[in-house]
């Protein structure tokens, strides 16, 4: 490890993270799953909301961390040909390699892990890949999922970074940029609805496949007084997501009252969307996630 402002450490449930201290901000990346768990800008709020009551079990599979920044692939939500297989795809229940950690002329720091096939990732997905995770922290938090065809035929995937950020209050929180954007509403049956020519706020459970959307959309946090925009490349579907009172008490590794706390707005390519990468090729998924506040 070549950086001077990162370490490894035990994390959580005795599972390797990296903590990462750049100059303009600080991030913590657990192998497993190659799981963002932590941003925060120097002089900010943590931008990434986790749960407290999320689970740190490793294994193979282990078990999905509840917030952060979740990777999906090489499908999103239920696997339609193996409905037993595990929601949102293998690659958020596996340990990733960690590879080059440096630090750049401006104070950021970059890391990269790395993810390849082994003997369970083949019962679910019979393809040769290599899947890469590069995280570059500093002032702004970007991450790149490339996966790139390391096999002789093509093959489709649905990817998503699966952001939950922070905010002070989900019922006072309006999220723009999709105004114009027509939507899948999963809450009804997957429903495609019209756009709404407003921005979204949330009032109830929510969770929408916004496809054919690539541009920046903003969370507007009234309470903590800070803007955080998504800004993606390599991304035709945006995804927002607040279980509200029910679902969040029925999921075990959720806290009751915390859907109050957190919003998720995903960088993604799913449904309709879904990537096909030819042989040799690489596909990149890129969010770029910028917190803007009068303490910065």
């Amino acid at each position: 490890m070549a950086s001077r402002r990162a370490r490894v450490e035990k994390g959580s449930g005795n599972l390797d993270r990296l903590v990462i201290t750049a100059a303009d901000g600080e991030a913590h990346v657990y192998l497993h799953g190659a799981h963002v768990t932590h941003f925060q800008p120097r002089g900010g709020r943590p931008a990434l909301f986790l749960s407290e009551k999320s689970h740190f079990v490793g294994g193979e599979p282990g078990k999905a961390i509840r917030g952060g920044v979740p990777i999906c692939f090489p499908w999103f939500g239920a696997n339609a040909a193996e409905p037993s297989a595990p929601a949102h795809g293998f690659a958020r229940l596996l340990a990733w390699r960690c590879g080059d950690v440096g630090d750049e002329a401006g104070g950021d720091v970059v890391a990269t892990l790395h993810l390849e096939p082994n003997a369970y990732t083949r019962t679910l997905f019979a393809h040769d890949f290599e899947a890469t995770l590069r995280v570059r922290v500093g002032a702004q938090l970007t991450l790149d999922l490339g996966v790139r065809n390391t096999g002789a035929a093509p093959f489709a995937i649905e990817e998503a970074l699966h952001s939950y950020f922070a905010v002070g209050d989900a019922e006072r929180v309006s999220i723009t940029g999709l105004e114009t954007a027509a939507y899948f509403d999963k809450t009804a049956g997957g429903a495609r609805k019209a756009p709404e020519g407003r921005p979204i706020t949330l009032t109830h459970e929510t969770d929408r496949v916004y496809p054919h959307a690539s541009g920046r959309v903003t969370i507007e946090d009234p309470v903590w007084e800070r803007r955080i925009h998504v800004d993606k490349v390599g991304s035709a579907s945006t995804v927002v997501w607040n279980p509200w009172v029910d679902k969040a008490r029925a999921m075990a590794d959720f806290g009751d009252d915390e859907w109050r706390r957190m919003a998720c707005v995903e960088t993604a390519n799913v449904g309709g969307d879904a990537v096909t990468v030819a042989p040799g090729a690489t596909q990149v998924l890129r969010a770029t996630i910028t917190v803007e506040s009068p303490a910065r």
